[in-house]
């Protein structure tokens, strides 16, 4: 996933609006970043646009995240990142037995209020 979809990316049952990212895994690309600039949320450098004294454009298009998770706070809903792509998808249709593996595969860097009450899914419910 690239760092600029943070710009785009809002929750899809509450509609919150920037998520926080957690990033567990990131690799270098090999390609040159593309020209495109963030409007309002800087997912690289994680605050909005307007708070920037330099936009890190060129070494954020150099970047991707292949492991790690979205956070809503408005709604207490995450969503993973696996293999590059946001599983952002209504509870109904989340795989509640990859949802928990995801959890305890990554449990030492997720947050303690995602394991033990995060919707859809949590540890603790297990």
């Amino acid at each position: 996933m690239k760092y600029r979809l943070m710009d785009l990316l809002a929750c899809p049952i509450c509609k919150e609006f920037p998520l926080e990212l957690k990033v567990f895994a990131e690799r270098e690309l090999d390609r040159p970043p593309a020209q495109v600039k963030c409007e309002l949320y800087c997912g690289y450098e994680r605050k909005p646009v307007s708070e920037l004294e330099k936009r890190p454009c060129e070494a954020c298009g150099k970047k991707e995240i292949s492991e790690g998770i979205l956070l809503c706070q408005a709604c207490a809903r995450w969503y993973p990142i696996i293999e590059d792509i946001p599983r952002m998808l209504p509870d109904d249709l989340r795989n509640r037995n990859q949802d928990l593996g995801f959890l305890s595969r990554w449990r030492s860097e997720i947050p303690g209020t995602v394991l033990e009450s995060g919707k859809p899914f949590s540890l603790r419910q297990a």
